[in-house]
């Protein structure tokens, strides 16, 4: 694959915890191609959010690389550091905590424009109007503060501040997931749009599996701090290779009756195992209903199996 925007090799983030070291994210590799939107999926706690927050730099790295455009974005100085964070954006989970509550509207939409001196005065104002527009809200809002509006207009806030300073990618960290369902596909919608008149690239960290699947053009399949599968979207919906992620798939509810009553669904025994001193092997073994004495003791290699059809499992040699 070409011309990628964001490759990870080899990343660690480790945090040190009471009782240990917490492994959140151990030894993931990924590219991501320029103009692509890459879904990240997996349960709670499998490293996602800290690995979307580690290539923003807003964690340090335990070890490995996070190159943007060819540049390892963790030794970015200066004026480098400076358009790294023009370039790479952040869309935030929670749009209740992530806009500061006693500025207005337009001046968190404006806070990196003011930054970056990219303008001022009446420049500055239109540039936040022409922002609510993009995002489907009145330019009246900008005079306003958060709290008086709704989760999914709050969100749409923090979509604009996200794209006022013209970022190539954005990271998206469960940006739907504190909104209700008929909302929720108004922002993904917002967010298709945008990239296709912007050109922008996405980091889609979610739990929705069935969301993922619209918007993205690649999913890669997260357990316990580690890539499990990596494949092109339409391909792991349709063929997914590693157990997890046909347990994962068989959750997804299907609207249409017949088809829900005769599939199977596979129900994951067990418990996640600790982070903080995860098990040898596959780190799937305990909980895995297809699982061989090698997957306990030999940590599975990533191969390709098909195109562009990533695996880190000891079904396949």
């Amino acid at each position: 694959m070409s011309d990628p925007i964001l490759e990870v090799k080899n990343l660690k983030k480790y945090f040190r915890v009471t009782n240990g070291v917490l492994k959140a994210v151990d030894n993931v590799n990924l590219s991501i191609q320029r103009g692509e939107t890459f879904g990240l999926v997996g349960e709670s706690g499998c490293g996602k959010s800290t690995l979307g927050r580690t290539i923003m730099r807003l964690y340090n790295t335990t070890e490995g690389q996070v190159l943007f455009n060819g540049e390892n974005v963790h030794q970015l100085k200066g004026s480098r550091l400076k358009q790294f964070n023009r370039d790479m954006q952040m869309v935030f989970q929670d749009p209740y905590a992530s806009l500061n509550p006693r500025m207005t509207v337009g001046d968190i939409i404006a806070e990196g424009i003011d930054i970056h001196r990219l303008s001022s005065g009446v420049k500055r104002r239109e540039r936040v109007s022409e922002l609510l527009q993009t995002v489907g809200l009145p330019e009246e809002h900008a005079s306003r503060f958060p709290h008086e509006f709704s989760g999914g207009q709050r969100q749409r806030i923090g979509i604009a501040r996200a794209l006022a300073i013209n970022p190539q990618f954005i990271v998206a960290d469960e940006p739907v997931s504190a909104l209700d369902v008929s909302v929720q596909a108004q922002v993904i919608n917002l967010f298709k749009r945008l990239q296709e008149e912007n050109g922008l690239t996405y980091l889609f960290i979610s739990h929705d599996l069935a969301m993922v699947k619209h918007i993205a053009d690649r999913v890669g399949v997260m357990y316990l701090g580690s890539l499990t599968e990596v494949a092109q979207s339409h391909e792991l919906y349709r063929n997914p290779l590693h157990p997890y992620t046909v347990a994962l798939l068989s959750a997804i509810p299907i609207p249409d009756p017949e088809v829900e009553r005769k599939r199977e669904r596979i129900i994951l025994e067990g418990d996640v195992p600790s982070p903080i001193n995860p098990p040898p092997g596959c780190r799937f073994f305990a909980r895995c209903p297809k699982a061989m004495p090698q997957c306990q003791v030999d940590t599975p290699r990533w191969i390709e199996v098909e195109t562009d059809h990533y695996v880190a499992c000891h079904l396949y040699k």
